[in-house]
C-alpha cells in the first residue's frame, strides 16, 4: 500500500526464517538480513534487568537471535527462549555456545505446553509484528504461560512522529487495550529507544518515509514503548 511516495509493510505477512538463512523479509523490502542482530542485547533489555524487572523462570518470547536471553543467561536467571522461526533457534542455540538456556521453536500465540511456567516474560519487538488478532491471542497465551504476579516487559514499536509508521508500531492506547483485556495490568508506559543496524535498516526506512538517528557504531535508533506490566 503506498500513501505519496511512501510505502507500509507487514510484518504478520513476513517470512521470518527466510531472513534468517540470508533471503527477503518483507515483499521489495531489501531486508536480507535481520535488522535487529545488533549482535548484543538491547539497551532496553538491560535497563528492564537493571531496574530489578526480572525474577525467577524467564521467558524470552520471540527471542530471535538469542543476544538477550545470553545476557540474562549471564546475569544468572533461568531462560527459556522461543521463537516461531526454527533458523533463529539454531542460530541462537549455536551462538549461546552452551549456555544454560531452554531454546524451543513455538508459536507465541499459543505457547502449548508452557503453561504457569514463569515469573517474567520479556518481549523484545514482537508485539508489533503481529496483526490485530495475533496480537489479542499472543497477550492471552501470556497470560497462560505466566504465574499468577508474574511480570511482562515489553519493547514495542511506538506509533509516534518519527517512529515507524503503523502497522509497523503501536498507538499506546492499544498496547494498554490488548495487554489489560488479556488479564495482564500496566503498571508503566514510556519511550525509550531501539537499536538495528543502519546498514540494514536504511533502505527499508526509506521507503516507508522515516527519517532516523544514526549513533556513531552504524546504529538506528527507533522510538519503542517500554511497558511494564503484571499477571493479574
Amino acid at each position: 500500500m503506498k500513501k505519496g511516495t511512501e510505502q507500509t509493510y507487514d510484518f504478520a505477512t513476513a517470512d521470518f526464517n527466510a531472513v534468517y538463512r540470508g533471503g527477503e523479509l518483507l515483499g521489495d523490502a531489501g531486508i536480507t538480513r535481520a535488522p535487529w542482530d545488533i549482535g548484543e542485547a538491547q539497551p532496553g533489555v538491560i535497563e528492564f534487568e537493571r531496574l530489578g524487572r526480572i525474577r525467577g523462570d524467564v521467558l524470552d518470547a520471540g527471542c530471535g537471535l538469542g543476544d538477550n536471553s545470553i545476557f540474562l543467561a549471564s546475569r544468572g536467571y533461568r531462560v527459556t527462549a522461543v521463537d516461531a522461526a526454527s533458523a533463529a533457534i539454531e542460530q541462537a542455540t549455536e551462538r549461546a555456545g552452551g549456555a544454560d538456556i531452554e531454546f524451543a521453536v513455538a508459536d507465541a500465540t499459543a505457547l502449548t505446553g508452557f503453561e504457569g511456567r514463569f515469573d517474567t516474560v520479556l518481549d523484545s519487538a514482537l508485539f508489533h509484528t503481529l496483526d490485530a488478532d495475533g496480537r489479542r491471542r499472543y497477550a492471552a497465551a501470556l497470560h497462560r504461560a505466566a504465574r499468577p504476579g508474574a511480570w511482562l516487559d515489553m519493547l514495542c514499536f511506538a506509533a509516534v512522529p518519527g517512529g515507524m509508521p503503523e502497522p509497523l508500531s503501536v498507538p499506546q492506547e492499544t498496547v494498554r487495550q490488548v495487554l489489560e483485556e488479556a488479564g495482564w495490568s500496566v503498571t508503566e508506559l514510556r519511550r525509550t529507544v531501539y537499536w538495528g543496524v543502519a546498514e540494514v535498516t536504511l533502505g527499508f526506512l526509506a521507503k516507508t518515509g522515516t527519517q532516523v538517528e544514526i549513533d556513531d557504531r552504524g546504529r538506528t535508533q527507533l522510538p519503542v514503548w517500554s511497558v511494564l506490566a503484571e499477571r493479574t
